[in-house]
């Protein structure tokens, strides 16, 4: 698969950690970069990039409209690239991705290698900026962090931790983490590019998604924490704005930062956003105040009900928020489909040994209302 044989582009390259040489290149380079006439034009080479090596139909979004079905503009299905392209024209689109992917001379990452792009993001220590990879085109993302910003904010832990476990990740519904690198002030990690941005824009721009969108974006979620937790990793802060939407309109789980590797499954540290935070987790001053990976489920639950109501089932003041957090006290408007409304019960429940596990997320009637022909590969993952 071509997209398989691009990411093994980075996968084989080594990491050099020592990034003091960087100095003098690093800084001929952001000046060189900052100048180009080439450096708004990226952003549509990026596109074109990304169109021409996903050829393929990934696993999550196979089926994920009926064949045959039309377009509308009330209802527009998710494309896939196999819908557009006959298997001759696959081919022959793999081949040419081929053709740039030639096994990589250069053994170490630096920041010389990149040409930078516009800027796609700006979080609490850095930024994320668009970046081609000079000798093979290859189109990603750059995020970078300030050492010093991060000894300040004290998460350099929680830094090592994301690029330890997002490393070891590959789903098409989890953002990669390709390498990283750093120089004397800054860390760089480089990210899959997910063209269509942050998913909490697309749903402020909505509103609220309709239910066949939100269903599949639920249904990919599903897969993506079933292999996360199979892989005995827990991600507790999943929420809009750490989701990315990909060329393709597939989501990318990103922002690894609160996640934790747990083979032993219980944890007792407080993180995360406050309207996601499930009952367990705010229990003040009790004595079996751990939890598992069942915190994920409930998240699951209130991402449903802000995708479909375009606001958290429990906001409202912080004091209160908790409150009816550990009540399960919410209220599902009537314009929910009776279906949604019962994955949303059965997923926002206090005891997390009885919310729906996530296989039968995966096979809920609201999931195979509006993935039918997907039911398949979403079990298969």
């Amino acid at each position: 698969m071509a997209a398989r044989t691009l990411e093994s582009r980075f996968e084989r390259m080594t990491v050099n950690d020592d990034g003091e040489h960087l100095k003098t290149k690093v800084t001929a380079t952001t000046t060189q970069v900052s100048h180009s006439s080439s450096r708004p034009n990226l952003y549509k080479v990026a596109l074109q990039t990304q169109t021409a090596n996903a050829a393929l139909t990934l696993p999550s979004q196979a089926g994920q409209r009926k064949a045959g079905q039309p377009s509308s503009p009330t209802r527009k299905p998710l494309p896939t690239a196999a819908s557009r392209a006959s298997s001759e024209e696959v081919s022959q689109l793999e081949r040419k991705a081929a053709t740039l992917i030639e096994q990589p001379t250069i053994k170490n990452f630096h920041l010389g290698m990149f040409e930078i792009g516009r800027p796609l993001g700006k979080g609490k220590f850095g930024r994320v900026y668009l970046a081609r990879e000079r000798t093979s085109g290859f189109i990603c993302a750059l995020k970078v962090l300030h050492k010093s910003e991060l000894s300040q904010g004290r998460v350099e832990k929680q830094v090592r931790r994301e690029i330890e476990i997002q490393s070891n990740l590959r789903h098409p519904n989890i953002l990669q983490l390709f390498g990283h690198f750093h120089d004397s002030k800054r860390v760089f990690l480089i990210l899959e590019f997910a063209a269509q941005g942050e998913l909490y824009k697309h749903l402020r721009r909505e509103n609220r998604f309709p239910e066949w969108k939100a269903s599949q974006y639920i249904a990919q979620m599903a897969s993506a924490l079933r292999y996360l937790h199979r892989k005995h990793v827990i991600h507790r802060d999943i929420k809009p704005e750490n989701i990315l939407v990909g060329i393709h309109g597939e989501i990318k789980i990103s922002d690894f930062g609160w996640s934790v590797h747990a083979p032993n499954s219980r944890r007792e540290t407080m993180c995360g956003t406050l309207d996601y935070l499930p009952p367990e987790m705010i229990k003040p001053g009790s004595s079996d105040n751990s939890y598992n990976e069942k915190v994920d489920l409930w998240s699951l639950g209130v991402l449903t009900y802000e995708f479909l109501v375009g606001e958290a089932p429990f906001e409202d003041t912080p004091v209160m928020t908790h409150r009816r957090i550990a009540r399960a006290d919410m209220t599902i408007p009537s314009f929910v489909s009776p279906e949604a409304r019962d994955l949303i019960k059965r997923l926002l429940v206090l005891d997390p040994e009885k919310r729906i596990p996530l296989e039968q997320v995966q096979t809920h009637p609201w999931i195979l209302k509006h993935c039918a022909k997907n039911s398949a590969h979403t079990k298969a993952h």
